[in-house]
C-alpha cells in the first residue's frame, strides 16, 4: 500500500497506516488465519516490488486490466469505482460536456465514441493532471495525450495541490479518491465534471488484489476469505464507513 491514497489507504497523524483497503485486508488475514504485516510502497514501485518478493499481496486501489494480468494475477473484485475529472467550479472546464453522465467503455458503442469525441476536443490544449502508471494514465496514453498536455505526478495528493492552485486545469483519478479531495476545506471551489469512465480493456471490471503469478495457494486462501466478507456485508461496512456509499456493489 501506498498509505497516501485516501481513503483506500492513508498514514494518519501517528504514522500507522488505515483505511478501507487496510480494514478489509485485516478482516482477510482474520478469516483466512494469515499473518499479515503493512509495508509502504510509492506507488509506482507496486508491482516491480510484488513481483521481486519485496511484499506478497498488493491492495492500492488498484484496477483489474488485461495489461496488468501480463504479468501479475488477482484476486476477485472488492470494489468498482469509475475514473471521472475534477477541476474549479469557476475555472475554463466548469461547463465540460456530458457531466455526470456513466459511459461504459465496455460497450465500444456509438455513445462511448461520442463521448470520447467530445472530450478529446474540449481538453485539446489544456493542462491535465494525473497520477504516474495508472489506468488514468493508460486511458491518457491513449485518448488524451495528442491533443492535452499531460502531467504526470508520483502521487495524487500532488496533482491536487497543482489543481487547487491552477497550475494544471483539471485533474483526472478515481471517483472515490476524489470524494476525499473534496471532503477537504481547501477544495471548497472544486467539482466533478465531464462523463465518468468504467469498463473495458484499460479500466477492467473493478478493484482486486494483486499476486505474483506462481502464488495461487495464497491467490485462493485470500479469495476464499474475502468472497466470505463480501457475503455477510462485512466488505459494504467497510466501505459505508470510508467513502459513505457502498462501492462493493
Amino acid at each position: 500500500m501506498e498509505g497516501s491514497y485516501a481513503p483506500w489507504n492513508q498514514t494518519d497523524a501517528s504514522g500507522k497506516i488505515v483505511g478501507f483497503e487496510v480494514d478489509i485486508l485485516n478482516d482477510v488475514c482474520a478469516r483466512a488465519k494469515l499473518e499479515c504485516k503493512i509495508v509502504a510502497q510509492d506507488w509506482d514501485g507496486v508491482i516491480p516490488g510484488l513481483t521481486a518478493g519485496k511484499f506478497d499481496i498488493v491492495m492500492d486501489g488498484m484496477s483489474i486490466t488485461e495489461e496488468r494480468m501480463k504479468t501479475i494475477d488477482f484476486s476477485i473484485p472488492y470494489a468498482s469505482s469509475p475514473v471521472a475529472f475534477l477541476a474549479d467550479k469557476n475555472g475554463p472546464l466548469a461547463n465540460l460536456s456530458n457531466s455526470g453522465k456513466m459511459i461504459d467503455l465496455s460497450k465500444d458503442d456509438a455513445e462511448s465514441k461520442a463521448a470520447l469525441d467530445t472530450l478529446r476536443k474540449e481538453l485539446t490544449g489544456k493542462n491535465v493532471g494525473l497520477q504516474v502508471s495508472t489506468t488514468e494514465a493508460t486511458f491518457a496514453d491513449k485518448y488524451l495525450k495528442d491533443v492535452a498536455n499531460v502531467h504526470e505526478y508520483k502521487t495524487t495528493d500532488e496533482h491536487d495541490l497543482d489543481l487547487m492552485a491552477g497550475r494544471i486545469d483539471v485533474a483526472f483519478a478515481d471517483t472515490t479518491y476524489f470524494l476525499g479531495t473534496l471532503a477537504k476545506p481547501d477544495a471548497k471551489d472544486l467539482e466533478f465534471v465531464g462523463p465518468q469512465f468504467k469498463g473495458g480493456p484499460i479500466l477492467g471490471p473493478g478493484i482486486g488484489a494483486a499476486f505474483r503469478k506462481t502464488d495461487k495457494d495464497l491467490q485462493d486462501i485470500y479469495n476464499k476469505a474475502l468472497k466470505a466478507a463480501l457475503d455477510d456485508g462485512s466488505v459494504s461496512k467497510y466501505s459505508m464507513q470510508w467513502f459513505k456509499i457502498d462501492i462493493t456493489k
